[in-house]
């Protein structure tokens, strides 16, 4: 340590233990909070204003999920029944998503509800409507989001966009990779790459599914396709 490092070490040291001179430092502070004890008393004043804030909108929101929760019940019971209308649009005495969708747009149940939503128009063949329903479905569940892109990439090839269905199947296939649904989404991605004539990718695409997932329902088709395609290819060479 420098002479000039130890001497600024002794100097505070030395004012901390003089009395004299803690008492002018303190004597200063409390100059300066009576000089700006307006500014301060308002930056305090945010401050508890932003806290209490943060937490009224903490317990709003959990309200406002419960209550989302407790209308959807009748919404998916349609669903899974079949009762599309129903389910959209309520039956009169309990909310269909659409409402819910909207009037909890910033709950966990209004943000399920575009991934139902999404689901119903794409049965409906409104394609680009269940598009735009799933894309604003954002999940870290392994298994409903996967699902979500799954469902906008068969929007996607009914529109004839392959670009667009072949990313989503993707990223179905990327999203939590498991033997269960990766493969059922490579053997779509697979699929799509044939009618786009990358005959070589949907090669790879099955290998995967036959390498990576070797135990899966979807081996067997896979095994088949890429033995076709690999025919295919070697006879136009």
């Amino acid at each position: 340590m420098s002479q000039e490092v130890n001497n600024k070490v002794e100097n505070r040291e030395s004012a901390l233990e003089n009395p004299e001179v803690m008492v002018e430092k303190l004597s200063n502070f409390e100059h300066y909070i009576e000089k700006n004890s307006k500014k301060l008393a308002m930056l305090v004043g945010a401050i508890v204003l932003a806290v209490a804030g943060y937490f009224g909108y903490q317990w709003w929101s959990g309200t406002q999920n419960d209550e989302a929760q407790e209308q959807m019940f009748s919404a998916i019971y349609y669903f899974e029944s079949d009762s599309l209308k129903k389910a959209l649009n309520g039956d009169g005495n309990h909310p269909g998503f659409l409402s819910i969708a909207e009037d909890y747009p910033f709950t966990k149940a209004g943000n399920l509800a575009h991934f139902y939503i999404g689901a119903i128009y794409l049965k409906q063949g409104k394609y680009q409507d269940a598009v735009d329903n799933l894309g604003k479905f954002s999940s870290g569940d392994i298994l409903i989001q996967p699902r979500a892109h799954c469902l906008m990439g068969d929007a996607y090839l009914e529109m004839n966009d392959l670009d667009k269905a072949l990313e989503h199947y993707k990223k179905a296939a990327l999203h939590a990779p498991n033997k269960y649904f990766s493969p059922r989404y490579l053997l779509k991605a697979g699929l799509v790459q044939e009618l786009q004539k990358n005959y070589n990718d949907a090669i790879n695409t099955y290998g995967t599914i036959i390498e990576k997932y070797y135990d899966s329902q979807e081996v067997s088709e896979a095994k088949k396709l890429k033995a076709r395609l690999e025919q295919m290819t070697e006879g136009s060479n």
